[in-house]
């Protein structure tokens, strides 16, 4: 089997491959290149020790957790030990880690499930205007349901200011939820901050973390943060798994399935042993190779700005320029009058993938909100690529965006349109 990039013998360094011999080629791209992946945003390619680790929990370690056999003990053993990898990784207690199908259900999980909760406080949710899908529409189902909910602005970077946040926060108010980094631009709150202000006004706190965790150093233990949801395909890790953590002490939320009472009731259903043995091994990767692999996707994250903005002039980055309040890899540029799906598409015929805006919605031919959000145009919100690098990025691949990108966005710089 072909890998997208590969290990030194001791497995205790990830290294990029030099050569791209060995990438897969991709689903459709009439490019006669290699192909360069540059969509990590979106998910990751599995680790290849992260598979040895799943393999066992398919085949003969195949028991329920909740059997009392020894398939069963067997099973429920490798499900204790995976949660407490899981926290040591992340700097907190084994039993504040509920596992659920993905980041999707854990954002939607501390949305709904607490609003029962905590309802006998107030009726009022505090937000932002550059959140998730899976946070977004939560909050305006609930406000269907009678609750208010503050939309918070953002500044021209996308970052949150703590005094509009005091601004928004009224007695009523039972819960905020500010995503830590953006999906699509990238922008990294300063969840210290905010969490400390939330803390001491008594507000509970929720962050999505999906694009954080595995990429940026994280001890829930010393951060004010009460409920934060993060995703296993983020991190080299398998799709269909992810966790909510509770701060011990908080309100747990109400269940949003129901059944046989896994996870302290809080998400019943039969455990996915192997997708949560693969994610604790993920994300335990990614935690001992975070010192070398961050400032390296930093040094690439500022070559591909560095050679965009001098292959095409016009080119306008969303999100901070400083890349220590940018998540690492993310670098998202607007190219007027060209739309964004186009580009993606082109992109694709030259052998790079990467995307329009978030994976979520990239098949929804529309302005990114998160652009808007930023207090951009229209125009410029629809003409949004968001290039993601990962391990398997090399110098060679910016360089290639950096060749091809100008006589594809030109083409639609001549005809005004795509």
């Amino acid at each position: 089997m072909s890998l997208p990039f590969a290990y030194n013998k001791n497995h205790s360094t990830i290294r990029p491959f030099e050569a791209s011999k060995n990438r897969p080629a991709p689903c459709m791209t009439l490019s006669p290149q290699l192909p360069v992946y540059m969509d990590h945003a979106a998910t990751t390619p599995l680790d290849p020790l992260v598979l040895e680790a799943m393999l066992p929990y398919w085949q003969e370690r195949f028991g329920n957790p909740s059997s009392l056999h020894r398939w069963g003990r067997e099973a429920r053993q490798a499900l204790q030990a995976s949660r407490q990898t899981l926290a040591n990784a992340l700097g907190c207690q084994p039993g504040e880690i509920y596992f659920t199908s993905g980041a999707t259900e854990a954002n939607n999980l501390a949305i709904l499930g607490l609003g029962p909760v905590l309802k006998s406080k107030g009726r009022h949710l505090i937000t932002t205007q550059i959140e998730h899908a899976a946070i977004a529409s939560p909050c305006q189902w609930l406000e269907s349901q009678g609750w208010e909910v503050t939309w918070l602005p953002v500044d021209a970077e996308g970052f949150v200011s703590p005094e509009s946040l005091l601004a928004a926060l009224r007695p009523d108010t039972a819960l905020v939820s500010i995503i830590h980094g953006n999906n699509e631009i990238g922008t990294v709150q300063d969840i210290q901050k905010l969490g400390a202000l939330l803390g001491a006004h008594n507000v509970l706190f929720h962050v999505d973390a999906v694009q954080t965790v595995g990429k940026l150093p994280l001890t829930l233990s010393a951060l004010p943060v009460d409920y934060l949801s993060f995703s296993g395909h983020k991190i080299y890790g398998p799709k269909g798994i992810g966790a909510l953590y509770v701060r011990e002490g908080c309100p747990l939320p109400v269940a949003q399935v129901m059944g046989g009472g896994q996870e302290l009731s809080v998400r019943s259903g039969t455990e996915n042993l192997a997708g949560i043995v693969g994610m604790a091994k993920a994300l335990e990767r990614c935690v001992q190779n975070l010192s070398v692999e961050t400032p390296r996707l930093q040094d690439l994250q500022a070559q591909l700005i560095q050679a965009v903005e001098l292959a095409v002039p016009d080119a306008i980055l969303n999100g901070p320029r400083n890349l220590t309040q940018r998540v690492p890899g993310n670098v998202h540029f607007s190219f007027p009058p060209a739309e964004g799906e186009a580009l993606v598409l082109h992109l694709d015929l030259k052998g790079i993938a990467v995307s329009s805006g978030s994976a979520c919605h990239s098949a929804v031919i529309e302005p990114s909100r998160v652009v808007q959000a930023l207090g951009k145009s229209e125009a410029i919100a629809k003409a949004t690529v968001r290039f993601s690098l990962g391990r398997d990025n090399t110098a060679a691949d910016v360089q290639r965006v950096a060749t091809v990108l100008p006589g594809i966005v030109n083409r639609f710089i001549k005809k005004g349109n795509p």
